[in-house]
């Protein structure tokens, strides 16, 4: 079962451009060999670290979507704890997220807006207002049409 992830992940602050690209590179070539895929990179630059991780203070920030089982980030977390340039890095599964979004989406799509709890309750007090003043009506254009 394929599942998603964003894998965030950050680099050391003195690593050159043209070894970000291999390692993407890299990392991607062993994504699609293990049966998943990567559906994108984002590069975020350098920034500052929240506290001194490695003796560094700054690092390159990439976030990658992978979609695949769960052994294709086994492998590739096994790798990344392994590369040189990477000082951190953390996974987190999308899938559920996205799921319970899509169904928050859709029940709120499935609501007419203005038309909750207190929406409807107001609609059927002014429906039935509506209704008693019809039969109102009715009742009394009987009763003056004889006497006119």
């Amino acid at each position: 079962m394929d599942r998603k992830y964003e894998v965030m992940f950050i680099l050391r602050p003195d690593t050159a451009d043209e070894d970000v690209d291999k390692l993407l590179h890299t990392m991607e070539t062993n994504v699609a060999a293990t049966g998943g895929k990567v559906t994108g990179f984002e590069r975020m630059g350098k920034r500052r670290l929240a506290y001194t991780v490695r003796k560094f203070q700054d690092g390159i920030y990439i976030l990658a979507f992978v979609e695949g089982p769960g052994s294709v980030l086994k492998e590739l977390e096994r790798r990344l704890r392994v590369q040189e340039l990477v000082i951190k890095f953390i996974t987190v599964r999308t899938d559920e997220e996205e799921k319970r979004l899509a169904k928050i989406k859709k029940l709120r799509d499935s609501k007419v807006r203005g038309q909750g709890t207190q929406g409807q309750a107001a609609a059927a007090a002014q429906a039935e207002a509506a209704a008693q003043a019809a039969t109102e009506a009715e009742t009394e254009s009987p009763a003056e049409a004889p006497t006119a």
